[in-house]
């Protein structure tokens, strides 16, 4: 029984109309409405039983630089080689750069992936959420009702996942919404938009002035979409020192005459009831987290919603993503100038934020049966350019992961002596899709039609990475 946002006011559908005042002016994307998880359960297919239960995604939007992270080449040139040096990680051989000290420390709760390679030079997400590669900035700068789905919209479409929580979230909003625009990737695309994800809303804050290459902290939390529907309560307004769900309870009591609920469809009032459950709430609350939780994961937008994704984990959710992006504060990895200078910034927080992660998960018995992945769309160009930046290069990335059935202390894939190409095991997007489709227990080589009729394999072509599961 799902217990909803204020007193029970019922129409005849049974659903408060508090409630759908509190969500009515949501939309995901465009005219989309949100229906998305009532409606993938309805249509459900069978999926037999995975390794993983729930999927993190870090997407480090703009694509890091691998040789100065990961995969460091410290006998190259030095226009190759970079300002950093490596450090030796609790993994016995294992090196990766000096500014992941925390990481280093739980290598051995990883697996990683140092030859990510693909045909898809665009700043577009599309080969991350989906696995395909074929496409380019003319085709795939915005996203379209054409696109090939999301893997979180693929779960959703075979029913993965508890049916009381968002099953599928972004935050802390859209990817391109720093720039007002709609990338491609996340969407449900030929699926349809019902199995589009939840998208929260992001009040943002900086201590101080940044610019596109002189990045600052990225402040604020991620809240449910239903904050910025509601009159007079947004959150700038809201009272830090008192519970946001008690100030959303109080609030609702000025709209409770509206009678929008009333024209709702079947799946839109299902929808609306899972967004303001009592369990939904609960996760996107992250008040009432102990302290030391909550500076072990820093108070940074990316650390937040790292810390609300483990609870959306907790409460049940299958994908869950943080896009990593932000233009205004240069708090992004397209490291086309100062790439060092940026990384100085931006990798002690990723090195932070997801190794509170491991190990929170692992704390609450949660790091087996959740996938964490950390990555972005591309990786950089082995050499340095004018303006002390790294450029576009999809040929060689990585991939950190951890949990989820995944091997602990691996390594797989060899670059050359530039980190410019795989010269072992190259890992495909669609391999990379078909390991988590795989993992989550839904077959990595299913068809779905698109507008046309015509079957698509939902991994492109790609085939699990299966070197890297536990044993």
């Amino acid at each position: 029984m799902l217990r909803l946002l204020g007193n029970r006011s019922s129409s005849a559908a049974g659903i408060s109309r508090r409630t759908a005042i509190c969500v009515g002016g949501l939309s995901l994307f465009g005219s989309i409405s949100q229906t998305s998880f009532m409606q993938a359960a309805e249509q459900s297919r069978s999926a037999r039983l995975g390794r993983a239960k729930s999927i993190v995604l870090l997407n480090l939007f703009g694509g890091p630089p691998h040789q100065d992270l990961f995969d460091l080449k410290t006998k190259a040139p030095v226009e190759i080689r970079g300002e950093f040096k490596p450090i030796n990680t609790v993994v016995p051989g294992l090196q990766i750069g000096e500014l992941l000290p925390e990481l280093a420390q739980v290598m051995d709760r990883c697996s990683l992936i140092r030859t990510y390679s693909h045909k898809y030079n665009s700043h577009n997400p599309y080969n991350v959420f989906t696995g395909f590669d074929g496409g380019n900035d003319r085709e795939n700068y915005f996203a379209k009702r054409t696109d090939h789905p999301s893997i979180g919209s693929v779960c959703q479409h075979v029913g993965i996942g508890a049916s009381d929580v968002p099953r599928y979230v972004i935050l802390p909003s859209y990817p391109g919404f720093s720039q007002a625009l709609r990338r491609a990737g996340p969407y449900g695309g030929y699926l349809g938009s019902q199995y589009d994800p939840l998208f929260t809303v992001w009040d943002k804050k900086f201590e101080q002035k940044g610019a596109f290459y002189k990045p600052v902290d990225a402040l604020g939390t991620p809240v449910l979409p239903s904050l910025d529907s509601l009159p007079d309560v947004t959150a700038n307004r809201l009272n830090r020192r008192q519970s946001l769900l008690d100030q959303l309870d109080q609030s609702l009591a000025s709209v409770e005459r509206s009678r929008s609920v009333d024209s709702m469809d079947h799946f839109q009032q299902q929808a609306f009831s899972l967004l303001t459950s009592a369990k939904t709430r609960s996760a996107f609350d992250i008040s009432n987290e102990p302290t030391a939780i909550r500076e072990r994961y820093g108070r940074t937008v990316w650390g937040e919603s790292l810390l609300i994704c483990r609870k959306l984990v907790e409460a049940g959710s299958t994908f869950v993503s943080v896009n990593w992006e932000e233009a205004d504060s240069g708090n992004h990895w397209d490291l086309h100038e100062n790439n060092f200078g940026m990384c100085r910034v931006l990798a002690p927080t990723m090195d932070r934020i997801v190794s509170a992660l491991i190990l929170d998960l692992e704390q609450r018995g949660l790091l087996e049966t959740t996938l964490v992945v950390v990555m972005g769309e591309m990786g950089r160009t082995p050499k340095i350019n004018g303006k002390s930046g790294r450029d576009h290069w999809p040929q060689c990335g990585f991939v950190l992961m951890a949990g989820g059935g995944i091997k602990r202390g691996a390594v797989l894939g060899r670059t050359d002596d530039q980190a410019a190409y795989p010269v072992e095991r190259p890992v495909s997007a669609g391999d990379l899709v078909a390991t988590i489709y795989d993992l989550l227990g839904v077959d990595p080589h299913m068809t779905i039609e698109d507008l046309t009729g015509r079957p698509n394999h939902i991994s492109h072509g790609g085939e699990p990475v299966r070197e890297l599961y536990a044993s």
